[in-house]
């Protein structure tokens, strides 16, 4: 199966309260923007990107 898709698994682990703009919005195009909240997500090069901008407010596994 080399056409499988890798999903992450995404949740917020800390609020967006007091933080840069750009950095709720990451938060809500990812699909998050309540507290543990979870979202899995394609891994692809742009959700990478997205999940390092805010990588000290979430938590991340492989699926």
């Amino acid at each position: 199966m080399a056409d499988a898709k890798k999903t992450l698994r995404v949740t917020q682990v800390r609020s967006t309260i007091g933080l840069a703009a750009d950095q709720g919005a990451t938060i809500r195009a990812l699909g998050l923007g309540k507290l543990n909240r979870s979202v899995e997500q394609v891994d692809n090069p742009a959700v990478r990107g997205m999940i390092f901008k805010v990588k000290h407010l979430v938590k991340v596994e492989e699926i």
